[in-house]
């Protein structure tokens, strides 16, 4: 992914958590450990630009809603019924869906409380990680566990921010996550906006993802809904906002000049009946996009591949069929995305310098036969069952295609229980 289309056999030496070199029949030096690849596809770690693991227990759980039902009715009492033990085991099996699915690195939003388990969770699985508490202190709806006061609330992320930010060699950061607008005072965004400037960390909420949201907030505040958070400060390269289905002109303009960063997540979309984004349009205009999958229960799965494989059909339906080619999607979920979620020129290539974050792809399904284009093969023949190796800072953390940072079985197990004891006492059983 280092130019457009340029594929080439060759050897990858990684030290120090970096990629040291790649070519032709490298000299190891001595002592280096070598995995044999022959007849597979190395690239960089994927990206995702915004996640839900916090989620992942009320999967299969929370079907045949749009986005605002479904937010009241099973996703925010959900959120509020978790344990600390909980929010821990959801967070173990979302970032292992993660990296088992090749997904190196991602933007996640936590929910109100308890936002240590997850970032332990990350720290202790491998994965590069931006995360961060999500801010709620008003809105319809919103059960009495998840509403906060917005000092304390600001607070919170601060002591999360301090403890966290840079921690795991620098492979987790904090974020700034206002859970959006229809949830958050004005006195909230702005603190969040403060906060999230003063110590450098990142922003990252959700916007124009429902009609109906989007209404309400145009209802609210005489604004288009990206408009009214670039007002608020909610813009630039620091700002990731997931969503983005419903704009107008001004708020394409608005994204490009402020350069900030899209998550286009084209399940969610599709499961919650929001829209379609208009990827084509963004990326014209010039703004930064990445590709995420959202969260379990609107989407059903972590996979980057269900993503790249909707981002590079379900556009030519406006666009005609080629409206997004495979190389650009295979863009947005390397080095684009990196770029959208603040982590350009350090992941998404695999060129020297880059941190070294790998992932192979075996070439046995079905799917991938007969060898062609090699973008059209991943973004429509692939699959988490190609995945075969997976690397972190050089560290692999999946091996043959199994967890090898974790016992897999073991995070099942704590999942179904955990979810059969929330099923009960939220009266879903």
């Amino acid at each position: 992914m280092t130019e457009r289309g340029v594929a080439l056999p060759a050897d990858v030496l990684l030290s120090g958590g970096t990629v040291a070199a790649v070519g032709a029949r490298i000299e190891t030096p001595p002592g280096t450990t070598v995995l044999d690849v022959s007849d597979c596809l190395v690239l960089p770690g994927f990206v995702q630009a915004h996640v839900h693991v916090v989620q992942s227990l009320a999967r299969h759980r929370a079907e045949g809603l749009d986005l605002l039902p479904w937010l009241a009715g099973r996703i925010w009492p959900y959120e509020a019924a978790l344990t600390p033990a909980e929010v821990s085991v959801a967070a173990r099996l979302g970032i292992a869906e993660l990296l088992c699915g090749g997904t190196t690195a991602a933007m996640d939003m936590g929910t109100t409380h308890d936002q240590d388990a997850i970032f332990a969770a990350a720290a202790d699985l491998g994965i590069r990680f931006a995360s961060g508490k999500c801010h709620m202190d008003s809105g319809v709806g919103v059960p009495h566990g998840l509403l906060e006061d917005c000092d304390a609330s600001l607070a919170t992320a601060e002591e999360l921010g301090s403890r966290w930010h840079g921690h795991a060699g620098g492979r987790l950061r904090y974020a700034v996550a206002p859970r959006f607008v229809l949830s958050c005072s004005p006195a909230l965004l702005a603190g969040a906006v403060a906060l999230a400037r003063r110590r450098g960390w990142q922003l990252h909420t959700h916007a124009s993802e429902n009609p109906r949201e989007t209404q309400l907030v145009r209802d609210l505040t005489g604004r288009g809904n990206v408009a009214f958070l670039a007002d608020a400060g909610l813009a630039g390269d620091d700002t990731v906002l997931a969503h983005a289905v419903h704009l107008d002109d001004e708020e394409f303009t608005v994204l490009a000049r402020t350069r900030t960063g899209v998550a286009h997540c084209p399940g969610a979309n599709l499961k919650l009946a929001s829209g379609i984004a208009d990827l084509p349009r963004l990326l014209r205009e010039g703004v930064r996009v990445g590709l995420g999958a959202d969260g379990p229960p609107c989407n059903n799965r972590l996979s980057i591949f269900h993503e790249m494989s909707l981002a590079g059909t379900l556009h030519n339906l406006r666009g005609g069929a080629a409206a997004v080619d495979a190389w650009t999607v295979l863009e947005l979920a390397t080095w684009r995305g990196a770029e959208a979620i603040g982590l350009g020129g350090q992941v998404g290539r695999l060129a020297p310098g880059y941190r070294a974050d790998v992932v192979v792809l075996g070439i046995e399904s079905w799917a991938m036969e007969p060898a062609g284009d090699l973008a059209a093969m991943i973004v429509h023949g692939g699959g988490e069952r190609d995945v075969r190796h997976v690397f972190v800072d050089g560290r692999m953390v999946v091996r043959d295609g199994e967890l090898a940072t974790a016992d897999g079985a073991a995070i099942r197990r704590a999942a179904r229980a955990a979810a059969a004891s929330l099923e009960r006492r939220l009266g879903w059983a």
